[in-house]
């Protein structure tokens, strides 16, 4: 079980996403549950809680999702899936005349981190969050978002 903290920046220019008008930075605060034997057929993920608040007041989240950890050295990688609820716009048009909001208030959280142990208990994370409907909802509109930054966490045993 561990914590973690971290900060990012918000809606970096990538191939998932296009311009949203949104930018700033992002911190990141979350909980990450212990493995989970009930869960050994997915290779025993760690369940994890997540915030993310916008110091600009654009899209902020809340969610929640799975991560492995990959790696029993001091160098690992660590994808996660999860949802999250977003607080961004309902509507929200870009000056192309496109539609910039996210289309939904539920949406899919892929990540994915690179990490360090630093000691027994602290490891550092550089890391890449996207949020995004996936045009499940909308086949022609899904800006999505992504933010890159990095994280500690503390392990709590």
């Amino acid at each position: 079980q561990e914590v973690f903290a971290g900060v990012y920046a918000h809606a970096v220019d990538t191939p998932f996403t296009f311009e949203t008008g949104e930018g700033g930075a992002d911190v990141e605060l979350g909980y990450r549950f212990g493995r989970q034997d009930a869960l050994k057929a997915i290779g025993k993920p760690e369940p994890y809680l997540m915030a993310s608040l916008n110091t600009r007041g654009d899209t902020g989240f809340v969610g929640a999702g799975l991560s492995w950890r990959l790696g029993e050295g001091p160098v690992y990688l660590r994808p996660g899936l999860g949802l999250v609820a977003q607080n961004g716009p309902e509507l929200r048009v870009g000056a192309s005349g496109l539609r910039t909001d996210l289309g939904s208030c539920v949406l899919f959280e892929p990540e994915i981190a690179f990490g360090a142990r630093l000691s027994e208990r602290f490891s550092i994370e550089a890391s890449w969050v996207h949020i995004s409907h996936a045009r499940l909802f909308n086949a022609h509109q899904n800006p999505g978002i992504d933010m890159l930054g990095a994280r500690l966490a503390f392990a709590l045993k």
